[in-house]
């Protein structure tokens, strides 16, 4: 990576998203407390805001950003089905690497509102879905509001006027936007993370083929010819023989007709190793397509 890349998130700033990001850059958490124009400088790649995650992969595919940031599942939620299926369907890009996020929701308020004064609190749905019994518990009375993201939320209860409005949201959007952290982990369940990928173009691939894959992880999109019995069976044997571990599978439909799945399927291993290469050739010959996504480091479990 150099000074010159720029990188892709789905904003706003403030959101998770914008903070895994500063993840991949490797930028102190201290850090984060600045805007992307702050942060981008002579030292530091440039970050580019989009609205979407399909607008994230069409910059990193048209090259108008050498890095993309996008989410691709929660431990709660499960799979970001968008990101999957842009992989599957519509991007040549490849997986870079990826991080795990803890994900912990504060209540922000404007300076001077406390907690008896809050009338209506905002956030995107899964936030006030996470937080439930916390509103219920401490905020029985207060209306709720959707926004298409947690950082949308913190800069809505900033800006409200009269109705004293809160918002579920990241303590890095509070720092952003100068809003007050009333309450924090106000989440209903502890142990929620995301797991967020680094996406680029083969032409910028960022780690070299290693010498010793552990470690590594490969992802897949796998397209059968026909839906019939046995298949998913099939193709369970074939990473059996090759004596390798699935931390992933899913079906997805394929969008050509109704009860037509592929299989996206993550391993442990690089796609450099004899054992995952013979897997693959085995699968390529008895399956419509084996799309590979990249093999990259896997998250530090901890």
């Amino acid at each position: 990576m150099t000074t010159n890349d720029s990188y892709a998130y789905l904003g706003p700033e403030g959101t998770y998203s914008h903070q895994a990001a500063f993840a991949f850059l490797d930028i102190p958490a201290s850090e984060t407390s600045k805007t992307a124009s702050e942060t981008s400088s002579a030292e530091n790649p440039q970050l580019i805001e989009c609205s979407t995650i399909s607008e994230v992969f069409d910059l990193v595919d048209r090259g108008r950003a050498t890095f993309g940031v996008v989410p691709i599942e929660n431990a709660l939620e499960g799979s970001v089905n968008e990101t999957l299926d842009t992989f599957a369907f519509t991007s040549g890009a490849q997986i870079q690497g990826e991080t795990v996020l803890d994900i912990h929701h504060s209540l922000v308020v404007p300076p001077g509102v406390g907690l008896k004064d809050i009338e209506v609190v905002a956030s995107h749905p899964q936030a006030l879905a996470q937080c439930r019994r916390w509103l219920a518990q401490h905020l029985p009375n207060a209306a709720t509001i959707a926004t298409t993201s947690t950082a949308g939320a913190v800069q809505t209860a900033l800006a409200s006027e009269g109705r004293h409005t809160a918002g579920i949201g990241t303590e890095h959007a509070a720092q952003l936007f100068g809003g007050v952290v009333l309450e924090r982990e106000i989440e209903d369940h502890f142990g929620n993370q995301t797991r967020f990928v680094l996406i680029g173009n083969q032409t910028h691939q960022t780690q070299a083929h290693p010498q010793n894959s552990d470690g590594y992880k490969t992802s897949l999109a796998l397209f059968m010819r026909e839906d019939r019995p046995g298949t998913l069976l099939m193709i369970l044997e074939e990473f059996a023989y090759a004596g390798l571990n699935l931390t992933k599978i899913q079906s997805r439909p394929t969008k050509r007709a109704l009860g037509d799945y592929m299989f996206w399927i993550d391993i442990d291993g690089h796609t450099d190793d004899p054992d995952v290469r013979t897997a693959l050739d085995c699968l390529r010959l008895k399956l419509r397509e084996v799309k590979s996504f990249g093999s990259y480091l896997a998250a530090p479990k901890e």
